[in-house]
């Protein structure tokens, strides 16, 4: 009887969907330039995003990942949005959800520590 419930909640689940790198980066990179808070806020933004609009993962994937996420170390958000672009495009859709996700927070640090040299001048 357990086998076949199994068997059952496997056929109901839905099949992964496959999207394409330049779709997972254009949407990180919307919610990196649009995200402000804590990698707790940004779970909140994840869930929004792909989770009730997108229909990328179902919320049983998404408590899945958020469990991964926080178990292992570092940013719980980076790594949840490398997972979700690596379920939806592979391995470069991961790399294209973290460069993207990532890369204007980065630009603005740097943008900011520039600006602090010249502040004694």
């Amino acid at each position: 009887m357990t086998a076949s419930v199994a068997q059952t909640e496997q056929a109901a689940a839905p099949a992964p969907m496959q999207g394409n790198v330049l779709e997972v980066f254009l949407v990180a990179l919307r919610l990196g330039l649009t995200s402000f808070g804590g990698p707790i806020a940004h779970l909140g933004y994840f869930r929004a995003e792909y989770v009730q609009r997108r229909k990328w993962l179902d919320e049983s994937t998404f408590a899945d990942l958020i469990a991964l996420s926080q178990f292992l170390p570092g940013a719980a958000s980076s790594k949840l949005g490398i997972s979700i672009g690596v379920l939806r495009a592979g391995i470069p859709g991961g790399l294209a959800a973290w460069f993207a996700f990532t890369m204007p927070s980065a630009i603005l640090m740097v943008l900011f520590a520039l600006s602090l040299q010249n502040i004694g001048e």
